[in-house]
């Protein structure tokens, strides 16, 4: 009769542990989703300041039509982006031609004293500083799936019920990475 008990123990202690990890998994995937919810979010709110901004630049910067068509592709190539490796890519090329289009406005006096320019600028910084936190968050909560996903004994419920690692969303540009040179005289 004893060893019923501790068979049927051992039953309930597996179903028990099995819940709960499952309870674990598909807690870590919803908050991978709300990370990517928030990166979709900041994105959709600077793909929308976008136009605002080639409008702002467009009559001082008539001969730089190749920065603003650049941008502007770009653009629409992020709304249609798919997974998270398409739109990390994607991205990356969208914040480095807004680089250029900074960098090339730096040579015109008028633009840069545009009370309108100035806040589009402000805007776009803020947007970038909520996209970097948001991507933060994203990849912290995809680094916790990925750990339950690939870990024992959670690996094997993960398997058993289809959790997949979920990429990150990185800086794909290495130039992006680097680490800036700080030279004195």
């Amino acid at each position: 009769m004893i060893p019923a008990y501790i068979v049927l123990a051992l039953v309930v202690i597996f179903f028990v542990g099995a819940i709960t990890i499952y309870n674990r998994l598909v807690r870590n995937r919803q908050m991978v989703q709300e990370g990517w919810s928030g990166i979709d979010v900041q994105l959709k709110r600077r793909a929308d300041l976008i136009p605002n901004l080639i409008e702002a630049v467009k009559g001082y910067m008539g001969h730089e039509r190749g920065v603003l068509e650049k941008v502007t592709e770009l653009r629409a190539q992020s709304l249609r982006a798919g997974g998270v490796g398409d739109k990390a890519r994607v991205e990356g090329a969208l914040g480095a031609a807004l680089g250029n289009l900074f960098a090339v406005a730096e040579n015109y006096p008028d633009l840069k004293a545009s009370q309108n320019f100035i806040q589009l600028q402000q805007s776009l910084a803020d947007i970038e500083e909520q996209i970097q936190l948001s991507r933060r968050y994203y990849n912290g909560a995809a680094r916790n799936l990925n750990i339950l996903v690939a870990s024992f004994p959670s690996n094997i419920v993960a398997n058993m019920f289809r959790f997949d690692p979920v990429e990150y969303f990185e800086i794909e540009d290495a130039a992006d990475r680097a680490v800036p040179k700080v030279a004195f005289p």
